[in-house]
């Protein structure tokens, strides 16, 4: 069993200046001379947590957490109308990593994310595998258009009365169209009211499609505060209606280019979110990693899975 370490807070937090506008809010925890690692977090848009970590070796690791663009304690938020959407992409995201590496006088890191967090990990890791010791995800996703076609609306088979209400959450018009890019346009609407509706509507079937999963989490989605809930809608509509502006199957082909970055992949076998099918091909291509595929686990993990992630990280400490 990998113990748990007494609760560790940051050391050190501030604002990086992107230059564009937006200031990535950012924190450190652990040892200023340990390993370096950084923690991707998912949504896109759910904001790192603001839970002191036992997961990490407060004597080993140096671990940067960080709020990506438009949510969290990022600023401008995406509740606010006047935040710009055109400036939160992938490819910004990666930048911003990029970028607070740089800042920190971080040489390479151990690169760590679940779900969305898995993409970006990838995506980054892929453009700047120079920059990458390690790998841990957990619930992959390589956020393809497919994969993005199976949650909103390919997974509506299994919870039909869910999806309905999901479609029925845009205008008539839109309903036999483009429903991610109808979300999209609502939550660009400055009628308040309409954008709490949308992402109400939104996050409802997000905790529907994990609803059944062993070890369900009720609310994973919809359990934070307004705000919290209008920028993550906004952000994840955004995104997805974009394809994340990623070709299909791309951080797959490319996995090649992650060569001699050893790799930990955790997933669950009922992840309705992010069917387990990817993880598999993505350990096919990727030489060096290992997955871990666990019976008992959904989208939100299990005790066993999240263990073994605790382990992944616990493994990499001394290397």
């Amino acid at each position: 069993m990998v113990a748990l370490y007494p609760p560790t807070g940051p050391y050190d937090h501030g604002f990086l200046d992107t230059g564009d506008g937006n200031r990535i809010y950012y924190e450190q925890l652990g040892n200023p001379e340990g390993k370096p690692a950084v923690s991707v977090h998912g949504g896109p848009g759910a904001g790192a947590p603001r839970r002191p970590t036992r997961a990490w070796d407060p004597e080993r690791y140096r671990l940067v957490r960080f709020d990506q663009r438009n949510c969290g304690r990022s600023t401008p938020h995406a509740s606010d109308p006047a935040a710009d959407m055109a400036l939160n992409t992938t490819q910004h995201l990666i930048d911003d990593m990029e970028r607070l590496r740089e800042h920190l006088g971080i040489e390479r890191w151990l690169v760590t994310g679940a779900s969305w967090g898995t993409t970006l990990a990838l995506a980054y890791a892929q453009q700047h595998p120079e920059r990458v010791s390690e790998i841990t995800l957990q619930a992959v996703t390589t956020a393809s258009p497919s994969e993005i076609d199976w949650l909103y609306r390919g997974a509506g088979r299994f919870r039909p009365e869910a999806w309905d209400r999901f479609r029925d959450g845009v205008p008539e018009e839109d309903r036999d169209g483009d429903l991610l890019a109808a979300y999209a346009r609502l939550m660009e609407t400055p009628d308040r009211a309409i954008r709490e509706k949308a992402a109400a509507d939104w996050l409802a079937w997000e905790d529907a499609v994990i609803s059944g999963e062993p070890s369900n989490v009720p609310g994973m989605y919809s359990d934070r505060e307004t705000d919290a809930r209008i920028a993550f809608v906004r952000i994840c509509a955004h995104f997805f209606s974009n394809g994340a502006w990623l070709e299909e199957d791309q951080l797959v082909r490319n996995a090649h280019k992650l060569a001699g970055i050893p790799g930990v992949l955790v997933q669950g076998r009922h992840d309705m979110g992010c069917p387990v099918q990817t993880a598999w091909e993505l350990a096919k291509a990727w030489p060096g990693a290992r997955l871990h595929i666990f019976e008992d686990a959904g989208h939100a993990g299990s005790d066993a899975a999240n263990e073994m992630a605790r382990g992944a990280v616990e493994g990499f400490k001394d290397r």
